[in-house]
This record gives C-alpha cells, structure tokens and sequence, in this order.
C-alpha cells in the first residue's frame, strides 16, 4: 500500500514518522530528567537550569541549521538530528556518580541541537511537497504534522513518569537510544536525497531574515512560548509533586493528558478558524486568538492569589488555556510555513524557530526562578504579559505586504 501512494505523500508520511519517532524520546526524556534529578533532591531553579542549554543550542541550532538544511539538504539534517539524539540518550546510559550537573547539561545540549535541526527540517520539507496555490492542503498538512507531534510528546511525558516508575531511569534511557537508533538508520535509507536543498547557495549573512512579516511572526512566536514554558516545563510538574502531592506517574499522566488534548486540537485548527467555510485564516487572524488566550493565565492567577482551590483552577484553567494556545500555535506555523520563500525555505523556517527556541529558553529559565520566588500563581502572571505582547507584536503583520514574496538582498 505504501508503494501504491504518490512521491510526495511517501515522503510527507515519512519525515512525519521521523517526527513522530523523535518526539516521543523527546518527551520522555524531558519528564525522566524533572522527575529524576527532582527526586535526587534538586530544586526548581537547578532543575530548570539542567535544560539550560537544551534551550540555548536549540537557539543557536535553528538559526544555523536553516542555512545548513538550505546547503546540504533537509533530508541530511534530519538524519543529523535522529543521530545526535542518540547520542545524546547513550550519554546519560553512564555510572550514576557521573551524572554530575556539568554532564547533564552537555547531554541536553546535543538534544537540543538534534530536536531543533529534526524540527526545522520537517517544517521545511512540507513546504517543498505542497504546490503555492493550494494553501488549504499546507494549512492541513502543517496542522497535521504539528498536531500529531504535540499528541505524541504528551505520550512520551505519559512512558517518561512510567518507565521511572516502573524500570528506573538507566534501563528507560536505554531502551529508548535502541529505538531511535533503528529509526534512523531507516530514515537514511528511505528519505529523498536533497529534499530541501536551495539552487543558489546562500551566504552565511543570509541567516537573519530580511522579510518584516517573519520577524513580526518569530517576534510573536517568542513571546507565545516563553508564556507556556515559564509554568509548564518546571513549575508545574513540581507543583504538583510538591504542593498537591502527586505520585510521578499522576504527574506524568497529567501532563500527557494535557498535551495529547493540545495535539488533538492542533491538528482541528483549520476547521476551528474557518476552513469549514472554505477560508483560509489571514494575519489578522493571529492577534486576536493571542488576545483570547492572554486572559486564561491571568485569570487563573488571580484565582489563586485570591485562594481558590488550586486543582480546580488547574484542571479548568489549564484545559481552556490548552485550547487556545494550541489554536494559536497552529495558525503560526502555518503563517510561517506560508510566507516562507520556497527557495532556501530553510532559512526563513529556520530563522522563526531560533525565535521559538529563544522564547523556551527565556520560559525555562524564568519557570524555575519565578516558581521559587512567587510561586505557580507568579508563573501564570507572567504568562499572561508575555501572550499580551504577542498579541501586540503581532497587529503588525496585516501590513506586512513582503512576506509572500520574501525577497533576499
């Protein structure tokens, strides 16, 4: 049946499953790591601090892995991050005594280089398989990608709590480095050779973008993601240990619950913002869902500032502000991937999501030091600044007439 499909589709289904193998390693690494050095006696601060240059390589990683996918080819730069991610998992598979901060952080650098060039060339790669004319398909083909890849890294928040329960953390890195492994000496066999791969070689100074309309998105996109990762990456999952009592698994669960349901809606959001009525949402479209979702956070601030019952203002707020974010996340991956230049698409791609990883950089540091100091309830108050500015950013982009036609000097 695979064979029977058409070139694109084959490949669209295999960059997917890369994606999709990725991610779930991605996930539960994450949840392993919070949960294990959490239960080694870390605080917050110094937990959010083991992600530190996760986040600061993913940053340094689109910026430079756009400009390399443009010159080498998609299809090498996601094999490159699939490697790298294995080795990144066989470097925690060390003694116990030399898992030391310094070690830690080096292994999350490597993943984070390997999960942002991953990334960067599934976004880009769609691009190049849907024709200009049929923004519809791109609009549900992102949607799908990036939905489907959200479920999944809610399952592997879910295998990431219960394999630490279950079989420690050694044994779960393990098993997880022998699967990905597997999964890329595959992509190296079937993926499209120069997928991606620019016609005229770009220079080196071509990595900032000079397009208005993507540095209005990457601005947006910024401050979107600093909004979640400020209380999702550390806040949270030790608030509910911590404060409310949770065993790991509950936390794990939970976790997975939320960004599986956030995956799910992800991959809706074309019928959500009008597609049912044959439209295709515009940059208008953008400022108003981050206003709506601005509100959420703030809301469930004050809520617990005034002593609300603090599960319910999680499980309710935090399902409404899952809706809205996700919502909001799919209309800006698809704006991005739309205004892109097809030539080098890379590059823009690339650039947006340096802005995406900056943003989860300033998010995860800021979650481990505004938990200490003002609690979860400060965490959701700078969450709803940060939408707000991304909302703000992004007013600018109905007048941003260069994006469609990004132009390279």
């Amino acid at each position: 049946m695979f064979a029977r499909l058409s070139a694109d589709v084959r490949q669209y289904l295999l960059i997917t499953g890369n994606y999709w193998a990725f991610t779930l390693t991605d996930g539960a690494l994450r949840m392993l790591v919070v949960l294990h050095f959490h239960e080694l006696g870390y605080s917050p601060l110094q937990v959010a601090l083991l992600f530190l240059f996760y986040e600061i390589f993913g940053v340094v990683t689109n910026l430079a892995g756009g400009w390399l996918g443009a010159r080498i080819g998609l299809n090498r730069t996601m094999n490159i991050g699939l490697g790298l991610q294995v080795i990144a998992l066989s470097m925690l598979l060390v003694p116990a005594a030399w898992l030391t901060v310094a070690w830690v952080m080096a292994a999350q650098a490597l993943s984070g280089i390997a999960k942002d060039l991953n990334k960067m060339s599934a976004k880009s790669g769609i691009k190049l398989l849907v024709p200009d004319d049929q923004q519809g398909t791109l609009y549900r083909w992102v949607a799908a990608l990036t939905g489907s890849k959200n479920a999944l890294k809610g399952v592997g928040f879910f295998l990431g709590g219960a394999l630490l329960t279950t079989l420690g953390f050694r044994v779960s890195v393990a098993a997880m480095a022998g699967a990905l492994a597997l999964v890329w000496l595959a992509s190296i066999t079937l993926l499209q050779r120069d997928l991606g791969r620019a016609k005229a070689k770009p220079e080196f100074r071509d990595l900032v973008s000079k397009s208005r309309a993507i540095n209005l998105l990457s601005a947006a996109r910024l401050f979107l993601f600093a909004a979640r990762d400020v209380w999702f990456v550390v806040a949270l999952p030790v608030f509910l240990a911590q404060s409310l009592g949770w065993d790991y698994w509950k936390v794990g669960a939970f976790l997975a619950l939320w960004v599986i349901g956030y995956g799910i809606v992800q991959s809706l959001a074309p019928l959500i913002t009008g597609r049912s009525r044959g439209a295709v949402p515009g940059p208008r479209a953008a400022p108003a869902w981050a206003g709506a979702l601005a509100l959420v956070p703030a809301a469930m601030a004050l809520l617990l500032a005034r002593g609300a019952a603090a599960d319910v203002v999680l499980m309710a707020g935090l399902a409404v502000f899952g809706v809205l974010f996700a919502v909001n996340s799919s209309l800006h991956s698809y704006l991005i991937v739309s205004h892109a230049a097809e030539d080098g698409v890379s590059l823009d791609v690339g650039f947006y999501y340096m802005a995406n990883a900056l943003g989860r950089l300033l998010g995860t540091v800021l979650s481990g030091w505004v938990f200490q100091m003002a609690g979860l309830g400060g965490c959701l108050a700078v969450s709803g600044v940060f939408i707000a500015l991304a909302a703000l950013v992004s007013v600018g982009l109905h007048s941003a007439q260069d994006g469609a036609t990004t132009a390279r000097a």
